[in-house]
């Protein structure tokens, strides 16, 4: 039987590396919130996209600041028109900064569009929006509000039906 490399308990764990005050200055967005990358890249979320805008028009656009992977430019369904976004992911951090630098606020077919991060990690000491009480659907709400919408013309409960709601 062959044995196999363990590490010794105690051993050191690679450590995170440290990032440069360039490299975090070049993951701040415009709300100085922390840039995260997804799994294959650098994702940029560009909004106020031109309802007839189309892949090519944002290409040529968005190609001049480094090489597009992926190119999201979703369609309403009922209209056909561009929904007013669109997601475009670049290989590097560089390349997206370029992009957001290079093309926020400018125009693109006579609308400006707003370009930045498309994730992040929001910024240190503001309550974010995974953390403390009041997330997912009727959390910690206890009786202070509805757990869920009333049909129209539905009389409220009344005290006695949340007494009685209390005692079972």
């Amino acid at each position: 039987m062959d044995e196999m490399d363990v590490d010794e308990p105690g051993s050191p764990v690679s450590p995170q590396p440290k990032l440069s005050g360039a490299k975090v200055a070049a993951m701040q967005t415009h709300t100085k919130a922390t840039a995260v990358r997804s799994i294959e890249g650098w994702i940029v979320m560009v909004t106020n996209v031109h309802e007839e805008a189309d892949e090519e028009a944002i290409h040529d656009k968005f190609g001049e600041f480094g090489e597009i992977k992926n190119l999201h430019l979703n369609l309403d369904r009922r209209s056909g028109y561009v929904k007013g976004y669109a997601l475009i992911e670049y290989p590097t951090l560089e390349e997206a900064r370029a992009a957001i630098d290079g093309a926020h606020d400018t125009k693109l077919l006579d609308q400006t569009i707003q370009v930045d991060f498309a994730f992040v990690r929001p910024p240190p000491g503001k309550p974010g929006a995974r953390g403390g009480a009041g997330g997912g659907r009727g959390a910690a709400r206890g009786r202070t509000g509805r757990s869920r919408s009333r049909s129209p013309g539905a009389a409220a409960p009344s005290k006695d039906d949340d007494e009685e709601d209390e005692a079972l």
